[in-house]
């Protein structure tokens, strides 16, 4: 079974807590998110969510990941499949790393498997990192807006 791993960072001048509070608040992801434009669920382990994620300039796709992951303030991580499993599963982790006071690695990442990698590599090279990054900034602008708000 081919697999495939993307991953993307930034430095997030906020403390853990504003960042997760930021990341958990499924609610408002249509409002700051440009890469997932939604998410319906809620984030407890076990849980199924509903995610519409749609990378600048691509189209639009919903999934129904369940969260493997949840630990307050440093990580939530969801599998998801496409159609079975086996054609296209991914396993999207968000990580709060802890720096210095008040400051926070945010890593996004995704473990990529199943037949249709091959075939859809490029694009998530292309459009889902692109993804990543683009919420990755607009992560930062939120937590590091909620942080200087006290």
């Amino acid at each position: 079974m081919s697999a495939h791993h993307l991953q993307t960072e930034i430095d997030i001048a906020a403390p853990p807590d504003r960042v997760w509070a930021v990341l958990t608040d499924f609610a408002a992801y249509p409002d700051w998110n440009p890469f997932i434009r939604s998410i319906r669920g809620v984030p407890e382990q076990g849980a199924r969510l509903v995610v519409r994620i749609q990378p600048n300039g691509a189209r639009s796709m919903t999934f129904r990941p369940t969260i493997l992951t949840l630990a307050r303030h440093r990580a939530l991580c969801w599998l998801g499949h496409l159609l079975v499993p086996g054609v296209f599963d991914g396993e999207h982790c968000f990580t709060i790393l802890p720096i210095a006071q008040g400051q926070v690695l945010f890593r996004q990442s995704e473990e990529f498997r199943g037949i249709l990698v091959p075939i859809l590599k490029a694009g998530l090279d292309r459009d889902t990192k692109r993804g990543f990054e683009d919420m990755n900034f607009a992560l930062k602008a939120q937590a590091e807006a909620l942080a200087r708000q006290g």
